[in-house]
């Protein structure tokens, strides 16, 4: 009975020992992006907005090129559960899996983007103070502190802002400003406080950025 018991015991300590194993195997990793299915699919369906390379010509339409694609991924997937509210957007990436938001988002970054130029030369210098300083009476952060003080954002947390479209930026911003986009609360509290004139400069000295 002594040598089945101490059996007994050595093959429970061994399952044991497997077990706690196969319980620290790393969770499997997502799938290599496939850039040429990425650039199929964007061809297909997105350049028409946005651009053959990713750099909408279109005012009204961001330039997506370089932008960081764990952005773009959360953007994509927001559309299309509907926390950011866009109907044409939304009717875009219906159709679309985490795989082939994925690849888009990825082919993407990979594009140069096309450098952009601020319009307004009597707001430049305010919008730079905005947009490097915030306006520290009202509690408005600087933009510079999330996006980089060259508008290039930071990976996977603040998306790219140097060369945007300031027709774009500062529809955003409103949007924000007025509770019609909803997904990001730290952009809603920052822009709630902001002026159309605030919002118009420093949009248009972030168009310039390099």
């Amino acid at each position: 009975m002594k040598s089945i018991s101490s059996f007994l015991i050595t093959v429970l300590s061994a399952s044991l020992m497997a077990g706690s194993v196969l319980a620290a195997d790393p969770a499997p990793k997502a799938a290599k992006p496939d850039l040429a299915k990425g650039e199929a699919i964007f061809t297909a369906a997105c350049v028409a907005c946005h651009a053959a390379d990713g750099n909408s010509g279109t005012p009204v339409n961001p330039k997506l090129a370089q932008q960081h694609p764990e952005y773009l991924m959360k953007q994509l997937a927001e559309f299309k559960s509907g926390k950011r509210a866009n109907a044409v957007m939304s009717g875009m990436v219906a159709g679309l899996s985490d795989d082939d938001m994925r690849n888009i988002s990825y082919w993407l970054a990979s594009k140069q983007a096309k450098p952009g130029f601020a319009k307004e030369k009597d707001t430049v210098a305010w919008g730079e103070r905005i947009y490097r300083g915030g306006i520290p009476d009202r509690q408005i952060a600087a933009c510079a502190s999330c996006h980089s003080p060259n508008g290039a954002g930071m990976p996977s947390q603040y998306p790219r802002l140097s060369g945007q479209h300031a027709e774009y930026t500062a529809s955003q911003l409103v949007q924000f400003r007025e509770g019609v986009r909803k997904n990001n609360l730290q952009m809603t509290q920052v822009a709630a406080k902001m002026n159309d004139r605030e919002i118009k400069a420093v949009s248009d000295y972030i168009a310039g950025l390099r």
